[in-house]
Protein backbone atom coordinates (compact mmCIF):
# COMPACT_ATOMS: atom_id res chain seq x y z
CA UNK A 1 0.00 0.00 0.00
CA UNK A 2 1.13 3.69 -0.92
CA UNK A 3 0.17 5.79 1.70
CA UNK A 4 0.67 9.07 -0.22
CA UNK A 5 -1.52 7.93 -2.92
CA UNK A 6 -3.00 5.40 -1.71
CA UNK A 7 -3.03 2.39 -3.80
CA UNK A 8 -3.85 -0.56 -2.60
CA UNK A 9 -3.43 -3.98 -4.41
CA UNK A 10 -6.98 -4.84 -3.38
CA UNK A 11 -6.93 -7.51 -5.61
CA UNK A 12 -4.34 -10.02 -3.92
CA UNK A 13 -5.57 -9.50 -0.25
CA UNK A 14 -7.22 -12.46 1.72
CA UNK A 15 -11.06 -11.44 2.99
CA UNK A 16 -12.44 -13.19 5.61
CA UNK A 17 -16.43 -13.34 6.57
CA UNK A 18 -18.23 -14.36 9.50
CA UNK A 19 -21.44 -14.28 8.28
CA UNK A 20 -22.74 -14.67 4.90
CA UNK A 21 -26.13 -13.57 4.84
CA UNK A 22 -27.70 -11.01 2.46
CA UNK A 23 -25.43 -8.35 3.36
CA UNK A 24 -22.11 -10.50 3.85
CA UNK A 25 -23.05 -12.30 0.83
CA UNK A 26 -23.50 -9.26 -1.26
CA UNK A 27 -20.37 -7.71 0.06
CA UNK A 28 -18.21 -11.06 -1.30
CA UNK A 29 -20.10 -11.08 -4.39
CA UNK A 30 -18.91 -7.14 -5.01
CA UNK A 31 -15.02 -8.20 -4.07
CA UNK A 32 -15.53 -11.12 -6.45
CA UNK A 33 -16.94 -8.97 -9.14
CA UNK A 34 -14.36 -6.20 -8.79
CA UNK A 35 -11.19 -7.95 -8.10
CA UNK A 36 -11.52 -11.60 -9.58
CA UNK A 37 -8.17 -12.63 -7.69
CA UNK A 38 -9.33 -12.31 -4.70
CA UNK A 39 -9.01 -14.85 -1.47
CA UNK A 40 -12.38 -15.19 0.51
CA UNK A 41 -12.89 -17.30 3.59
CA UNK A 42 -15.92 -17.64 4.86
CA UNK A 43 -17.58 -19.25 7.82
CA UNK A 44 -21.36 -19.12 8.39
CA UNK A 45 -23.61 -21.23 11.00
CA UNK A 46 -25.44 -22.58 8.15
CA UNK A 47 -22.31 -24.31 6.43
CA UNK A 48 -25.19 -24.82 3.25
CA UNK A 49 -24.66 -21.00 2.89
CA UNK A 50 -20.91 -20.92 2.25
CA UNK A 51 -21.08 -24.35 0.26
CA UNK A 52 -23.15 -22.03 -2.11
CA UNK A 53 -21.16 -19.59 -2.24
CA UNK A 54 -18.29 -22.12 -3.02
CA UNK A 55 -20.06 -23.43 -5.99
CA UNK A 56 -21.04 -20.16 -7.12
CA UNK A 57 -17.07 -18.52 -7.58
CA UNK A 58 -17.98 -16.17 -4.76
CA UNK A 59 -15.46 -17.68 -1.47
CA UNK A 60 -12.21 -19.42 -1.93
CA UNK A 61 -12.47 -21.30 0.94
CA UNK A 62 -15.18 -22.96 2.82
CA UNK A 63 -14.24 -22.72 6.97
CA UNK A 64 -16.82 -24.37 9.20
CA UNK A 65 -15.50 -23.13 12.20
CA UNK A 66 -13.81 -19.85 13.29
CA UNK A 67 -9.76 -21.01 13.64
CA UNK A 68 -6.64 -20.31 12.20
CA UNK A 69 -7.64 -20.35 8.47
CA UNK A 70 -8.54 -16.68 8.96
CA UNK A 71 -5.61 -15.39 10.56
CA UNK A 72 -3.83 -14.53 7.14
CA UNK A 73 -6.79 -12.88 6.40
CA UNK A 74 -6.07 -9.08 5.59
CA UNK A 75 -9.31 -7.74 6.57
CA UNK A 76 -12.58 -9.84 8.32
CA UNK A 77 -16.15 -8.86 8.16
CA UNK A 78 -18.29 -9.38 10.83
CA UNK A 79 -21.50 -10.02 9.10
CA UNK A 80 -23.39 -12.54 11.90
CA UNK A 81 -26.22 -11.11 13.59
CA UNK A 82 -25.77 -8.22 16.04
CA UNK A 83 -26.48 -10.76 19.28
CA UNK A 84 -24.08 -13.46 17.69
CA UNK A 85 -20.87 -10.87 17.91
CA UNK A 86 -19.92 -11.05 20.92
CA UNK A 87 -19.01 -14.99 21.25
CA UNK A 88 -17.91 -15.00 17.31
CA UNK A 89 -15.20 -11.83 18.63
CA UNK A 90 -14.14 -14.84 21.46
CA UNK A 91 -13.14 -17.09 19.28
CA UNK A 92 -11.79 -14.99 16.41
CA UNK A 93 -9.24 -13.40 19.22
CA UNK A 94 -7.80 -16.30 19.50
CA UNK A 95 -6.47 -16.33 15.82
CA UNK A 96 -6.61 -13.01 14.77
CA UNK A 97 -3.27 -11.69 12.89
CA UNK A 98 -1.48 -8.64 14.14
CA UNK A 99 -1.95 -6.86 11.25
CA UNK A 100 -5.65 -8.00 10.15
CA UNK A 101 -8.32 -5.35 10.10
CA UNK A 102 -11.66 -6.12 11.91
CA UNK A 103 -14.71 -4.38 10.34
CA UNK A 104 -18.57 -5.36 11.07
CA UNK A 105 -21.72 -4.39 9.17
CA UNK A 106 -24.13 -3.75 12.30
CA UNK A 107 -26.65 -1.47 12.61
CA UNK A 108 -26.07 -0.53 16.02
CA UNK A 109 -22.45 0.42 16.80
CA UNK A 110 -22.54 0.66 21.24
CA UNK A 111 -22.67 -3.20 21.81
CA UNK A 112 -19.82 -3.82 19.38
CA UNK A 113 -17.77 -1.18 20.38
CA UNK A 114 -17.41 -1.68 24.21
CA UNK A 115 -16.77 -5.73 22.72
CA UNK A 116 -13.55 -4.74 21.09
CA UNK A 117 -12.31 -2.15 23.88
CA UNK A 118 -12.41 -4.69 26.14
CA UNK A 119 -11.09 -7.20 23.93
CA UNK A 120 -8.07 -4.29 23.47
CA UNK A 121 -8.48 -4.44 19.41
CA UNK A 122 -9.56 -0.84 19.21
CA UNK A 123 -6.36 -0.26 16.75
CA UNK A 124 -7.63 -3.34 14.89
CA UNK A 125 -11.03 -2.13 14.15
CA UNK A 126 -13.19 0.24 12.21
CA UNK A 127 -16.81 -0.34 12.33
CA UNK A 128 -18.78 -0.26 9.25
CA UNK A 129 -22.66 -0.28 7.84
CA UNK A 130 -23.74 -0.04 4.35
CA UNK A 131 -26.82 1.09 4.07
CA UNK A 132 -28.16 -1.52 2.02
CA UNK A 133 -30.80 -4.03 2.22
CA UNK A 134 -33.81 -6.09 1.46
CA UNK A 135 -36.80 -7.58 3.00
CA UNK A 136 -35.23 -11.27 1.84
CA UNK A 137 -32.99 -12.47 3.94
CA UNK A 138 -30.06 -14.76 3.57
CA UNK A 139 -26.90 -15.64 1.03
CA UNK A 140 -29.31 -16.75 -1.72
CA UNK A 141 -30.54 -12.94 -2.16
CA UNK A 142 -27.48 -11.47 -2.24
CA UNK A 143 -26.10 -9.58 -5.33
CA UNK A 144 -23.20 -7.29 -5.63
CA UNK A 145 -25.29 -4.41 -6.65
CA UNK A 146 -26.77 -4.25 -3.41
CA UNK A 147 -23.78 -1.85 -2.67
CA UNK A 148 -24.03 0.56 -5.75
CA UNK A 149 -24.47 4.15 -4.74
CA UNK A 150 -25.52 3.53 -1.62
CA UNK A 151 -24.51 5.37 1.57
CA UNK A 152 -21.46 3.02 3.62
CA UNK A 153 -20.75 4.69 7.26
CA UNK A 154 -17.62 3.79 8.74
CA UNK A 155 -17.07 4.05 12.09
CA UNK A 156 -13.23 4.45 13.33
CA UNK A 157 -12.27 4.32 16.80
CA UNK A 158 -10.27 6.58 18.47
CA UNK A 159 -7.30 4.57 17.90
CA UNK A 160 -8.04 3.29 14.76
CA UNK A 161 -4.68 3.95 12.38
CA UNK A 162 -5.92 7.08 9.81
CA UNK A 163 -4.54 5.35 7.17
CA UNK A 164 -6.60 1.99 7.99
CA UNK A 165 -9.70 4.76 7.67
CA UNK A 166 -8.62 5.49 4.05
CA UNK A 167 -8.34 2.18 3.26
CA UNK A 168 -11.87 1.31 4.34
CA UNK A 169 -12.77 4.46 2.14
CA UNK A 170 -11.07 3.20 -0.96
CA UNK A 171 -11.71 -0.58 -0.87
CA UNK A 172 -16.20 0.97 -0.24
CA UNK A 173 -15.75 3.53 -3.16
CA UNK A 174 -14.35 1.09 -5.31
CA UNK A 175 -16.86 -1.09 -4.81
CA UNK A 176 -19.73 1.82 -5.90
CA UNK A 177 -20.75 2.39 -2.23
CA UNK A 178 -20.40 6.28 -0.87
CA UNK A 179 -18.42 6.57 2.43
CA UNK A 180 -19.24 8.44 5.07
CA UNK A 181 -17.08 9.22 8.39
CA UNK A 182 -19.44 9.17 11.52
CA UNK A 183 -18.96 8.87 15.19
CA UNK A 184 -20.21 5.27 17.07
CA UNK A 185 -22.38 7.37 19.04
CA UNK A 186 -23.50 9.78 16.18
CA UNK A 187 -24.56 6.77 14.10
CA UNK A 188 -26.70 5.01 16.62
CA UNK A 189 -28.80 8.51 16.99
CA UNK A 190 -29.07 9.12 13.05
CA UNK A 191 -29.56 5.40 12.42
CA UNK A 192 -32.39 5.46 15.44
CA UNK A 193 -34.48 8.12 13.40
CA UNK A 194 -34.25 7.14 9.76
CA UNK A 195 -34.28 3.44 10.07
CA UNK A 196 -34.98 1.93 13.43
CA UNK A 197 -37.98 4.42 14.19
CA UNK A 198 -39.21 4.09 10.83
CA UNK A 199 -39.52 0.44 10.89
CA UNK A 200 -41.35 0.05 14.51
CA UNK A 201 -43.65 2.96 12.96
CA UNK A 202 -44.69 0.65 10.12
CA UNK A 203 -44.77 -2.40 11.99
CA UNK A 204 -47.63 -0.53 14.59
CA UNK A 205 -49.24 0.79 11.60
CA UNK A 206 -49.70 -2.47 9.74
CA UNK A 207 -50.31 -4.08 13.50
CA UNK A 208 -53.56 -1.32 13.65
CA UNK A 209 -54.87 -2.42 10.22
CA UNK A 210 -54.87 -5.98 11.25
CA UNK A 211 -56.29 -5.27 15.06
CA UNK A 212 -59.03 -2.71 13.35
CA UNK A 213 -60.33 -4.50 10.07
CA UNK A 214 -63.92 -4.97 9.98
CA UNK A 215 -65.36 -8.86 10.03
CA UNK A 216 -64.90 -9.02 5.45
CA UNK A 217 -61.46 -7.61 6.31
CA UNK A 218 -62.41 -4.38 3.51
CA UNK A 219 -58.87 -2.76 5.36
CA UNK A 220 -57.00 -5.74 4.30
CA UNK A 221 -58.60 -6.10 0.90
CA UNK A 222 -57.61 -2.46 -0.40
CA UNK A 223 -54.41 -1.98 1.49
CA UNK A 224 -52.81 -2.87 -2.37
CA UNK A 225 -50.84 -0.08 -3.20
CA UNK A 226 -50.50 3.01 -1.23
CA UNK A 227 -50.75 1.58 2.08
CA UNK A 228 -48.69 -1.34 1.31
CA UNK A 229 -45.96 0.93 -0.60
CA UNK A 230 -45.50 2.83 2.79
CA UNK A 231 -45.19 -0.35 5.31
CA UNK A 232 -43.00 -2.31 2.89
CA UNK A 233 -40.49 -2.61 5.45
CA UNK A 234 -42.55 -4.39 7.81
CA UNK A 235 -41.52 -7.36 5.52
CA UNK A 236 -37.97 -7.58 7.01
CA UNK A 237 -37.04 -9.93 9.75
CA UNK A 238 -39.00 -9.45 12.87
CA UNK A 239 -35.87 -11.44 15.04
CA UNK A 240 -33.20 -8.77 13.18
CA UNK A 241 -35.26 -5.83 14.33
CA UNK A 242 -35.81 -7.33 17.74
CA UNK A 243 -32.33 -7.35 18.39
CA UNK A 244 -31.87 -3.56 16.92
CA UNK A 245 -34.28 -2.46 19.26
CA UNK A 246 -32.86 -3.86 22.27
CA UNK A 247 -29.32 -2.86 20.50
CA UNK A 248 -30.18 0.76 20.39
CA UNK A 249 -32.69 1.17 23.14
CA UNK A 250 -32.06 4.68 24.32
CA UNK A 251 -32.01 6.28 21.15
CA UNK A 252 -34.88 4.71 20.17
CA UNK A 253 -36.94 5.13 23.19
CA UNK A 254 -36.07 9.21 22.89
CA UNK A 255 -37.35 9.90 19.06
CA UNK A 256 -40.18 7.70 19.85
CA UNK A 257 -41.41 10.12 22.82
CA UNK A 258 -40.90 12.89 20.13
CA UNK A 259 -42.37 11.34 17.63
CA UNK A 260 -45.56 10.66 19.99
CA UNK A 261 -45.73 14.37 21.18
CA UNK A 262 -46.06 15.18 17.45
CA UNK A 263 -49.06 12.81 17.12
CA UNK A 264 -50.56 13.93 20.33
CA UNK A 265 -49.95 17.67 18.76
CA UNK A 266 -51.74 16.53 15.48
CA UNK A 267 -54.60 14.98 16.88
CA UNK A 268 -55.22 18.38 19.20
CA UNK A 269 -55.34 20.01 15.82
CA UNK A 270 -58.02 17.55 14.13
CA UNK A 271 -59.86 17.33 17.33
CA UNK A 272 -60.24 21.62 17.37
CA UNK A 273 -60.84 21.89 13.47
CA UNK A 274 -57.64 23.90 13.59
CA UNK A 275 -57.72 23.84 9.62
CA UNK A 276 -54.61 25.72 9.39
CA UNK A 277 -52.50 24.00 11.60
CA UNK A 278 -53.42 20.39 10.19
CA UNK A 279 -52.38 22.26 7.27
CA UNK A 280 -48.87 23.43 8.25
CA UNK A 281 -48.93 19.50 9.49
CA UNK A 282 -48.70 18.65 6.21
CA UNK A 283 -47.02 21.46 4.33
CA UNK A 284 -43.95 21.10 6.93
CA UNK A 285 -43.57 17.50 5.81
CA UNK A 286 -44.34 17.59 2.07
CA UNK A 287 -41.53 20.67 2.02
CA UNK A 288 -38.75 18.90 3.71
CA UNK A 289 -39.34 15.29 2.26
CA UNK A 290 -38.77 17.45 -1.03
CA UNK A 291 -35.57 19.01 0.23
CA UNK A 292 -33.96 15.08 0.36
CA UNK A 293 -31.30 14.02 -1.89
CA UNK A 294 -32.28 11.47 -4.51
CA UNK A 295 -29.00 8.88 -3.56
CA UNK A 296 -30.57 5.90 -3.32
CA UNK A 297 -28.20 4.56 -0.60
CA UNK A 298 -30.56 5.20 2.67
CA UNK A 299 -31.19 2.35 5.33
CA UNK A 300 -34.68 2.03 3.64
CA UNK A 301 -33.83 0.98 0.23
CA UNK A 302 -35.34 3.17 -2.55
CA UNK A 303 -37.41 1.33 -4.65
CA UNK A 304 -37.40 1.98 -8.37
CA UNK A 305 -41.24 1.86 -9.29
CA UNK A 306 -43.30 3.22 -12.20
CA UNK A 307 -46.51 2.51 -13.73
CA UNK A 308 -48.63 2.47 -16.39
CA UNK A 309 -52.08 2.37 -18.23
CA UNK A 310 -52.26 -0.86 -19.54
CA UNK A 311 -55.62 -2.04 -21.67
CA UNK A 312 -57.79 -4.71 -19.55
CA UNK A 313 -57.42 -7.42 -22.69
CA UNK A 314 -55.62 -10.61 -23.68
CA UNK A 315 -51.93 -10.14 -24.00
CA UNK A 316 -51.46 -6.55 -22.88
CA UNK A 317 -48.81 -7.12 -20.28
CA UNK A 318 -47.31 -9.76 -22.04
CA UNK A 319 -46.80 -6.96 -24.79
CA UNK A 320 -44.69 -4.47 -22.11
CA UNK A 321 -43.14 -7.35 -20.58
CA UNK A 322 -41.99 -8.17 -24.10
CA UNK A 323 -41.00 -4.75 -24.99
CA UNK A 324 -39.14 -4.33 -22.18
CA UNK A 325 -37.24 -7.41 -22.01
CA UNK A 326 -36.06 -6.14 -25.68
CA UNK A 327 -34.15 -3.75 -23.71
CA UNK A 328 -32.76 -5.50 -21.41
CA UNK A 329 -34.31 -4.17 -18.87
CA UNK A 330 -34.13 -6.44 -15.95
CA UNK A 331 -38.08 -6.20 -13.86
CA UNK A 332 -37.82 -6.78 -10.03
CA UNK A 333 -41.55 -6.84 -9.43
CA UNK A 334 -44.68 -6.57 -11.38
CA UNK A 335 -48.41 -5.99 -10.44
CA UNK A 336 -52.10 -5.34 -10.82
CA UNK A 337 -52.59 -1.96 -8.50
CA UNK A 338 -56.49 -2.52 -7.48
CA UNK A 339 -56.34 0.68 -5.03
CA UNK A 340 -55.66 4.04 -7.29
CA UNK A 341 -56.13 6.47 -4.76
CA UNK A 342 -52.28 6.82 -4.59
CA UNK A 343 -50.48 5.01 -6.61
CA UNK A 344 -51.81 6.35 -10.20
CA UNK A 345 -51.80 3.53 -13.40
CA UNK A 346 -53.33 -0.14 -13.36
CA UNK A 347 -49.52 -1.36 -13.66
CA UNK A 348 -47.20 -1.20 -10.76
CA UNK A 349 -43.74 -2.10 -12.71
CA UNK A 350 -40.24 -2.10 -10.02
CA UNK A 351 -36.58 -2.66 -11.77
CA UNK A 352 -33.24 -3.23 -9.86
CA UNK A 353 -31.58 -0.17 -11.60
CA UNK A 354 -32.76 4.41 -11.51
CA UNK A 355 -31.64 4.99 -14.73
CA UNK A 356 -34.15 1.93 -16.09
CA UNK A 357 -37.18 3.68 -15.36
CA UNK A 358 -35.64 5.97 -17.97
CA UNK A 359 -35.13 3.89 -20.46
CA UNK A 360 -38.51 2.27 -19.72
CA UNK A 361 -40.33 5.42 -19.85
CA UNK A 362 -38.95 6.22 -23.57
CA UNK A 363 -39.84 2.98 -25.00
CA UNK A 364 -43.35 2.40 -23.62
CA UNK A 365 -43.96 5.79 -24.52
CA UNK A 366 -43.31 5.77 -27.82
CA UNK A 367 -45.53 2.78 -28.13
CA UNK A 368 -48.20 5.20 -27.07
CA UNK A 369 -48.32 4.04 -23.51
CA UNK A 370 -49.25 6.52 -20.31
CA UNK A 371 -46.14 5.96 -17.72
CA UNK A 372 -46.07 7.67 -14.41
CA UNK A 373 -43.07 7.91 -12.41
CA UNK A 374 -43.25 7.30 -8.80
CA UNK A 375 -41.09 10.29 -6.87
Amino acid sequence: MNENTMTVDFENMHYGFIGLGLIGGSIARALREKYPSCMITAFDMEPSAVEAAKRDGVVTICAYEIDRVFTSCDLIFLCAPVSCNDSNLLFLQKVLGKNTLLTDVGSVKSGIYEHIKAAGLEKQFIGGHPMAGSERTGYQNSRAMLLENAYYILTPTERTPAEKTKLMETLVRSLGAIPLILSAAEHDYVTAGISHLPHVISASLVNLVKNKDNADGMMKLIAAGGFKDITRISSSSPVMWEHICMANRDNILSLLDSYMESLQDIKKRIAAQDASGTYAFFESARSYRESFTDVSGGPIKKSHVFYVDIPDEPGALATIVTLLAFQQINLKNIGITHNREVAEGSLLIEVWKEADIARAQDVLSAKGYVVRVKK
